[in-house]
This record gives C-alpha cells, sequence and structure tokens, in this order.
C-alpha cells in the first residue's frame, strides 16, 4: 500500500553568496526550493517541498533555507503546526464519522487479523482507539512506525524550530480539520481494505513492495527530482486514483488562491509536502498561472551536523 498525501537531501553554500544588494541564491534545476517573484511582489517569497517523515539525520537544513527563514517575515505549512489548540483537536478529527470502527468495514476474520497486528507492534496508541481512526490515517501509522531509522522527524518539524528560533510567526494554509475531512470523502470501506492488503501483504512476507516504494520515494526527495517526485504520486493503487482532486489538486488551488491574497503584503516561506509542487496542477505551476515568477533556487546540502 502506498503512503498517500505525502503529502514528500540536499556542497555548502556559503553566505557570502548572499548580500543585501543581491539576496538571490544561484539558480540550478533539481530543487526542492523555490523563488516567487513578479506580479505586485516587492520582496520575494520561498516555496520549499517537504516529506513528512524521514530519518533525523538526513534532516537538514540547507544554507539557502536557513538564510530564507533568517530573511523572510512568515513561515507558512499545510496547517498552523504552532497553533495548540488546532494539535489538541486533531486526534478527534482522525476519528471516522458516525462511530465507525474498522469492525464495521471488515469481516470478522479480517478484523481479527488486523486488530493482532496492531497489537503485536505495540503502537504508543492502544488498538481500541485506532481502530476508530480513518483508515489510511492508521496506515501511515504503521508505515512510519515500520522506519528503519534509529530516529525519525517530520521536515516540517525541524524547520518550525529554526523558525522560532529566529521568532518568526508561523502560520497554516489550511486548517487541521479541513485537512483530516478530506479522508471522510474516500469511502471507509476503501481505505479499510488499503489497510487490510497492507498488513497481509506484511504478514505474507512482500513488504518489501512497500518498503522498495518508500525508499524510492525517499531518494528522489534527497535528489529534489520533483519529476520523479510527481511521477511516485501519482503511481496510486486501484481506487486512490479517482480521489487524485480531492488529495492534491482541489488543496493546490485552494493554496495558490490564498497566497494570491498574501504574497503582496509580506515575504514568506511557504513549506508543503513535494508532491504539491511539480505538474500542470502543481503549486509551482499554479502561481505561474496566477501571474507570478517562479524560479528554482540551489538548495545543496551536507551533513555537517547534528540536528
Amino acid at each position: 500500500m502506498k503512503k498517500v498525501g505525502l503529502g514528500f537531501v540536499m556542497t555548502l553554500v556559503t553566505a557570502a553568496a548572499f548580500t543585501q544588494e543581491e539576496a538571490d541564491p544561484i539558480v540550478i534545476e533539481n530543487t526542492l526550493l523555490w523563488k516567487i517573484s513578479g506580479k505586485k511582489i516587492t520582496k520575494p517569497s520561498y516555496l520549499f517541498g517537504t516529506i513528512h517523515m524521514l530519518c533525523k539525520e538526513d534532516a537538514i537544513l540547507s544554507d539557502s533555507l536557513n538564510y530564507i527563514i533568517e530573511n523572510t517575515d512568515d513561515v507558512y505549512f499545510e496547517v498552523d503546526m504552532d497553533n495548540i489548540f488546532e494539535m489538541l483537536g486533531m486526534m478527534k478529527q482522525m476519528k471516522m464519522r458516525n462511530d465507525t470502527t474498522l469492525a464495521d468495514l471488515l469481516s470478522a476474520a479480517d478484523y481479527e487479523k488486523v486488530k493482532n497486528y496492531f497489537e503485536k507492534k505495540r503502537l504508543l496508541l492502544p488498538f481500541s482507539m485506532m481502530e476508530t481512526y480513518k483508515p489510511f490515517l492508521a496506515a501511515s501509522m504503521l508505515m512510519e512506525g515500520s522506519n528503519h531509522c534509529e530516529s525519525s522527524v517530520a521536515m516540517e518539524q525541524v524547520i518550525m524550530t529554526e523558525a522560532k528560533k529566529k521568532k518568526k510567526k508561523i502560520k497554516g494554509l489550511e486548517t487541521m480539520a479541513s485537512q483530516l475531512a478530506i479522508f471522510d470523502q474516500i469511502p471507509y470501506k476503501l481505505q479499510a481494505d488499503q489497510l487490510l492488503d497492507y498488513i497481509n501483504k506484511e504478514l505474507d512476507g512482500l513488504a518489501e513492495e512497500s518498503s522498495d516504494e518508500l525508499a524510492e520515494l525517499m531518494a528522489a526527495w534527497q535528489s529534489q527530482d520533483l519529476k520523479k517526485l510527481e511521477e511516485i504520486t501519482l503511481r496510486t493503487d486501484i481506487g486512490i486514483a479517482n480521489f487524485t482532486d480531492i488529495l492534491l489538486f482541489n488543496r493546490n488551488q485552494k493554496w495558490v488562491e490564498k497566497l494570491d491574497s498574501l504574497l503582496s503584503g509580506r515575504s514568506m516561506l511557504v513549506a508543503v509536502g513535494a508532491g504539491h509542487l511539480p505538474g500542470k496542477k502543481g503549486v509551482i505551476q499554479l502561481l505561474r498561472d496566477a501571474g507570478y515568477t517562479v524560479t528554482p533556487v540551489q538548495n545543496k546540502m551536507l551533513r555537517t551536523k547534528e540536528i
């Protein structure tokens, strides 16, 4: 099973490359970092493609990205990760509607198989809670739990930590409620079947397929290859492809409409899942369609420090 909604490193750039008179990092082609200018913008903003979970040792900010965090006014994520009330309300929003549980969606035998699998995994949350979650979210937790890193972290968390050190305002393009409500538009039964399929592969010793896909996604992100990321993002399992508009494209359009009202006022770093950036309906092209100039920015990194 594929982890959806991904919403997915990187020769050292010296600070001397940036001056007050010439504050543009060197432009290149393959990158996760993009400059937004033109239209009514007086000070450029920047767009960065994140990955929601990676090994801690790979979660390194480039000098370019550090400079941008230092010199922009705000940092926007998909959701406001610094809003404690948003985060506290997240648990409620993760649940299926109408008190639905996995027992309502699977046969008795399949339900017992899923239950036993979760309980053997010994995740932080008990199965009695997990079985009420939208199955895609429960599957994502399983896949993150199967990460072979000693320690994992969200790239957004690394950026936010640095932004808060620099006393930048943290904001969101959408609310946590609206983001999690997306999974109510995909039939719970379909989600449960995909979760069961993932667990069956694990139990049958066929987990290598899922691991290979995640490794391919990570490799594309680390090489900053947006074309490859687009290909992987759209290579969905049977049934899920029907919901690409819901998971990606409709949200991209709403984000760009919101950004169009914000970009002329303040300089910002916009950090969203890398899968949202490429393609004709990706954020980069939609910003261009809205009249902005979006150009690639160098984002090279060396693993020289521990995050």
